[in-house]
């Protein structure tokens, strides 16, 4: 179970990462957003899907992080 919780944190801060990245770029200049929302136009038209459900991805992440979280150290 360790290395399942090791594994989700390790994906979790890559995901995080990734939405990290998309507002650097766009705050300094690497990358244009012509709608100001944050999402590089380049990355927008391939990876939508990804950046309209950020909040259920994180959310999605964090829970399953609990989880495995209280399965490992029970009260």
């Amino acid at each position: 179970m360790n290395e399942l919780l090791v594994t989700i944190i390790f994906i979790t801060a890559l995901v995080l990462g990734v939405y990290w990245y998309a507002g650097y770029s766009i705050r300094s200049g690497i990358a244009v957003d012509e709608n100001k929302n944050l999402i590089p136009d380049s990355w927008e038209k391939n990876f939508d899907w990804f950046f309209k459900g950020r909040n259920m991805i994180i959310l999605l992440l964090g829970i399953i992080i609990g989880y495995a979280l209280g399965n490992i150290l029970p009260v």
